[in-house]
This record gives C-alpha cells, structure tokens and sequence, in this order.
C-alpha cells in the first residue's frame, strides 16, 4: 500500500482546489478520513515526517479534521506517525461487517461537522466494540 504518497497527493490536491476556488465557494470544513486495510510499504514521494507536517499544518492553519481507521495494523501506532492523535484513530474489523460499520459511523461523523457541532469523543465507540466483540478478522 502506497498510503504515503496517497494521502500526501490527496491533501495536496484538496488544498489546491481550496486555494483556486472563490472564497464564497470554498469548503467551511474539511474532514479527511484515512482508511486502509494494510500498512506503509510502497511510497516513493512521500515520507512519514513528509505527512505529518502536511497533516499538523492542515489541522492547525485551516482546521482541517483527520480520522484514521485500520484493519490488519496498529491503527493508533500508524495513526499517531501521520501526526494524528489517538482519539481520531481506530482499528476495524476487515470484512463485510466491520466496513460498513466504518461508512455509517463516518457518516455520522460528517453530519456533526456540517451541522457545526464538534466531532463527540465517543465518535468511534461502536467501531471499538465491533473490533473488541468480534475480535481482529
């Protein structure tokens, strides 16, 4: 997985389009969910220190929102390389259940933000009981 250069290439690409759009059409919030089902081994443009400054200067100069999900990996030992905190990372079960279980929780998660409310701190809870109940498939 080039999970790297992806997700360097897609913040480049989202930022781009936010400074060539009129700022009467630009995006209010930006959530930017990472989801992948295996770990970093194949980026050739884009490093781990690479990302994560991208990433802290997202969150920090345009309030930019990251989530992390993963399966088959320490999410929150990967998410934490890419400069995102551990309450904005989970692990998923990877298989039918466990990724739909990603889509309506994201989905969720989306909906607080364009409603103007903060993402709740309990955002990933009923991916972590699916994780912990089913075990990591």
């Amino acid at each position: 997985t080039a999970l790297l250069d992806a997700v360097g290439k897609t913040i480049n690409k989202i930022g781009n389009a936010q400074k060539n759009t009129a700022d009467s059409e630009q995006a209010e919030k930006i959530m930017f969910v990472i989801t992948t089902d295996g770990m970093e081994n194949a980026s050739r443009e884009y490093s781990y220190d690479l990302v994560r400054a991208m990433i802290e200067r997202q969150k920090r100069c345009y309030g930019w929102e990251f989530l992390f999900l993963g399966a088959n990996i320490d999410a929150i030992e990967t998410a934490s390389l890419f400069g995102i905190s551990e309450d904005r990372a989970i692990n998923y079960n990877a298989d039918s259940k466990g990724t739909q279980l990603n889509y309506e929780v994201v989905n969720e998660t989306v909906s607080c933000l364009r409603a103007n409310r903060p993402i709740s701190s309990d955002w990933k809870q009923r991916i972590d009981e699916d994780y912990k109940n089913r075990g990591n498939n």
